[in-house]
């Protein structure tokens, strides 16, 4: 089979590349999954240059979410079938078949295509444990959501919306914000410059109850300046390239919360809450109140173009790779 074979780490993509390797043979307890798409996030990204926090060991291949169809199962999977179309979570989805633990295998909702279904585990995982399990958003409350237009950020957009919140959203370019209305109509669509002041009168001078922050640098300082009292700032990441420092003073009397945000080592630390928190995402798209945005479905001979689309912030959405073409 065809598999995008990691063979070593550098910045520039120089270690990846298509390679043919032999179809994996599931174990016992392991569902074998061909592939229809994976989706690219980050993480696949910086796994290429060793910058994530999870290194598996040399070589891998790439992909840590996918939708395909069942094709074999191994001894005592009873709970899956040949031919379930289902969602896989875990390393090995950039491939014509990728071999899973059964635990990690999941229906897909029959509302999604593969395309949609290969891009709901992460990001609305981690939009989820931020929204619902760290913030804990109520329907009415403003929720400010930075790099709004971004894989992760429109996964919060779409949900706050499902939860009743009054979003606010974020974007970096004119096309960036003009497809967030077009998706989301009900939300309110700013450009990076003069956000606190865009918030703060959107919200007659109270601030954002809560605020999701992937970006950190100086949109996390300025998140502080326009958050409500005893609001609740998530940080998600750092897609700037620069984490902040939190000014305790300002804390302290806006009577605020920063609250980090790492939705995987949540489902390893809490693995019963963490299958709820699947099991409530899969539920809301099985129920049409979210809906995961593909920019683009690129063949996985295209891999190249998806990890550059995605390093140079041009994606709305996820994009997608297809190993059939």
């Amino acid at each position: 089979m065809r598999a995008l074979h990691v063979s070593a780490l550098s910045p520039d993509l120089s270690g990846v590349r298509l390679a043919e390797i032999a179809v994996p043979t599931p174990a016992a307890g392991q569902v074998l999954v061909q592939v229809q798409a994976g989706a690219i996030g980050f993480p696949d990204l910086l796994m290429t240059q060793g910058r994530y926090q999870s290194k598996p060991s040399l070589p891998f291949v790439g992909g840590m979410e996918a939708a395909g169809i069942v094709a074999a199962v191994g001894p005592g999977v009873d709970d899956v079938a040949i031919g379930d179309p289902v969602l896989g979570l875990g390393q090995g989805g950039f491939a014509d078949y990728a071999v899973y633990p059964a635990e990690k295998i999941f229906a897909k909702p029959p509302c999604l295509s593969f395309e949609r279904a290969a891009s709901l585990g992460t990001a609305y995982l981690t939009a989820y444990v931020a929204l619902v399990r760290s913030a804990k958003l109520v329907a009415g409350e403003t929720l400010l959501v930075h790099g709004g237009a971004g894989g992760v950020g429109l996964a919060a957009v779409d949900l706050g919306v499902a939860l009743g919140a009054r979003v606010i959203a974020v974007a970096s370019s004119v096309q960036k914000r003009a497809t967030l209305v077009a998706l989301h109509p009900s939300v309110m669509v700013l450009e990076p410059r003069d956000f606190r002041d865009a918030v703060k009168a959107a919200t007659h001078d109270r601030g954002a109850d809560v605020i999701f922050d992937p970006v950190g640098g100086d949109i996390f300082i300025e998140s502080t300046r326009c958050i409500a009292f005893d609001g609740r700032l998530l940080i998600v990441g750092f897609a700037s390239g620069t984490p902040a420092n939190l000014a305790t003073n300002i804390a302290l009397i806006k009577g605020f919360s920063a609250i980090g945000v790492r939705a995987g080592e949540y489902g390893r630390r809490f693995p019963g809450k963490g299958a709820e928190n699947l099991a409530a995402i899969l539920e809301l798209a099985r129920n049409g109140r979210i809906k995961p945005h593909v920019h683009a479905a690129l063949s996985i001979d295209e891999w190249r173009e998806g990890f550059h689309m995605l390093a140079n912030r041009e994606a709305v959405g996820r994009i997608v790779l297809r190993p059939g073409g």
